[in-house]
């Protein structure tokens, strides 16, 4: 007889799943009917149909009960939701970004290959065991490789998908290597299981002790894993010539859904996410926090050097999404700073990654959609002089492209002024009783000020040129009014998330909690 129980946790982690299992069930429709049909119309309305599809069983598809998936693959918490819903609307946006690339023969295969990344990102949102995340990942990973290539007409764009596979497979390689690691260290998949042996093997040795040197391995070799989907220094070094080569709508996808994904794993692993973030297997004792901060450092201020001596605005964009990912490694690092809070901070670090990803998201995805816009097979937009006199000979793709970089300076009434001051916030407010600690927080706060202001020198320069410069050849005539309609809703929200963050804010908040500490506990601290 089937266990009551087993039963019951099969049908909830099902439910919980259901609306990703409605688009990988969409694709599936697409790539089988795609084979025999090639019409983009019907297969872009029936994408939406799926995206709708799942956002309807998110609403109605009740929850199941938490206890009963203590031990499942997926879990139903606050940030599950929250990753659900990002994903969900990036592929609705990114459905028609994309309307001004996609061909007739490969309409199916690419609207599919968008829904499958889609859920993998949800899924990375839900993953409560080894196994789920990385197969999760994949399903992000493997349409991509399809996406690069699809569309592959140019010795430019078959290396850039070349190259992107390659590297991918090898970081997924280091990523398998280091949950081998911690499978054998704890003898469970599972990560609650793995968070709680971890800490609970620290605890024992004492905090004055070095943690297993196998743990830390590991926790080395997932940081080197998701620092290629984050971009982070030296695992960035594939991002500009991808993003030179590949198709400016499946850049814009690949810009976001990775660095969603990459940081909600590694939150994931090292238990940042949860009920229990005051018990860490890597907190302020071990060295993980460190090589964040290193990371962190390394990748902002590489990231905006290098973006000021690019021409090719596919180039910039590529080393600004560097530094930005630097930025949000910030939020890693004050989260690891929790176990040592004797009193609430303002700031938990997680809720402002969760901030920025949703402003970094709408801004660069915004950004691609002009240049897709703007650009023909025979007039694509490549460097940034191709902008020149823009403000002149299309208002609106200027008006609007000038939204997206103030807002990735971060200036104020900007959805990444938010995000930016979440994160400053949050570096400057670190709860720590460490004098050492403490000063590298603030340091890296400076270091990320200092940066900010380095990177508005090569946003501004695209405003300048859009505005102060005349046009240099006659406007493109395009056609993709789906991708321009992208753009103007992507900067209606920049503009609208800058002015009033408080709906994402308090989003962030109720997906990332930040553990209250008891009235005594701060009095005793007191």
């Amino acid at each position: 007889m089937t266990d009551p129980l087993l039963q019951q946790t099969f049908k909830g982690v099902f439910a919980l799943a259901a609306p990703e299992i409605a688009l990988v069930g969409t694709a599936c429709v697409l790539f089988l009917f795609g084979c025999v049909y090639s019409h983009r119309r019907l297969w872009f309305a029936v994408s939406l149909l799926g995206v709708g599809l799942a956002a309807a069983l998110a609403v109605t598809v009740p929850a199941p009960v938490p206890d009963v998936l203590t031990a499942a693959p997926l879990v139903p918490d606050g940030a599950a939701e929250f990753v659900r819903w990002v994903a969900l609307i990036a592929a609705l946006v990114l459905l028609f970004v994309a309307w001004g690339e996609v061909e007739r023969s490969n309409a199916a295969e690419y609207y599919a290959c968008l829904l499958v990344a889609a859920a993998g990102v949800s899924l990375v949102g839900r993953a409560n065991d080894l196994i789920t995340l990385f197969l999760s990942l994949e399903l992000i990973s493997i349409p991509t490789y399809i996406l690069l290539y699809l569309p592959a007409r140019s010795k430019l764009s078959q290396e850039a998908a070349v190259k992107y596979f390659l590297l991918s497979v090898m970081s997924s390689a280091v990523m398998l290597f280091g949950f081998s690691y911690l499978y054998g260290l704890t003898g469970s998949t599972n990560l609650t299981v793995i968070a709680d042996a971890l800490t609970k093997a620290h605890a024992d040795v004492g905090p004055r002790v070095a943690p297993n040197p196998m743990a830390l391995l590991a926790a080395v070799m997932v940081i080197a894993a998701v620092g290629f989907r984050v971009t982070a220094v030296p695992f960035h070094f594939y991002a500009p010539d991808v993003y030179e080569g590949g198709p400016a709508g499946v850049i814009a996808q690949l810009a976001f859904f990775p660095k969603v994904a990459g940081f909600v794993a590694l939150a994931r692993v090292f238990g940042l996410l949860g009920a229990d973030v005051r018990n860490l297997p890597f907190d302020t004792n071990t060295q993980v926090p460190l090589l964040l901060w290193i990371l962190a450092v390394m990748t902002m201020c590489l990231g905006n050097m290098l973006a000021l001596l690019q021409d090719n605005v596919r180039r910039m964009l590529a080393y600004s999404g560097v530094a930005h990912g630097g930025y949000m490694l910030m939020g890693v690092v004050v989260a690891s700073s929790l176990p040592d809070a004797h009193s609430t901070p303002d700031v938990g670090g997680i809720d402002a990654v969760l901030v920025y990803l949703v402003a970094y998201g709408m801004m660069t995805v915004g950004a691609f959609a002009v240049i897709l816009f703007l650009s023909t097979p025979e007039r694509p937009v490549e460097s940034i002089d191709d902008l020149a006199g823009l403000g002149q000979t299309n208002p609106i793709s200027a008006g609007a492209m000038a939204v997206f970089m103030f807002s990735l300076i971060g200036l104020p009434l900007t959805a990444g002024f938010a995000g930016k001051f979440l994160l400053f916030v949050g570096a400057f407010s670190a709860p720590t009783d460490t004098p050492v600690m403490r000063n590298l927080y603030e340091v890296m706060a400076v270091f990320a000020a200092v940066n900010a202001a380095v990177g508005a020198y090569y946003y501004l320069r695209v405003v300048g040129v859009m505005y102060l410069r005349t046009p240099i050849r006659p406007a493109a005539t395009s056609r993709s009014v789906p991708t321009f309609l992208a753009a103007v809703a992507l900067a209606a929200g920049t503009l609208f998330f800058g002015i009033y963050p408080e709906p994402i804010a308090r989003a962030a908040r109720k997906a990332a909690p930040v553990p209250t500490v008891p009235a005594r506990a701060t009095a005793d601290a007191r």
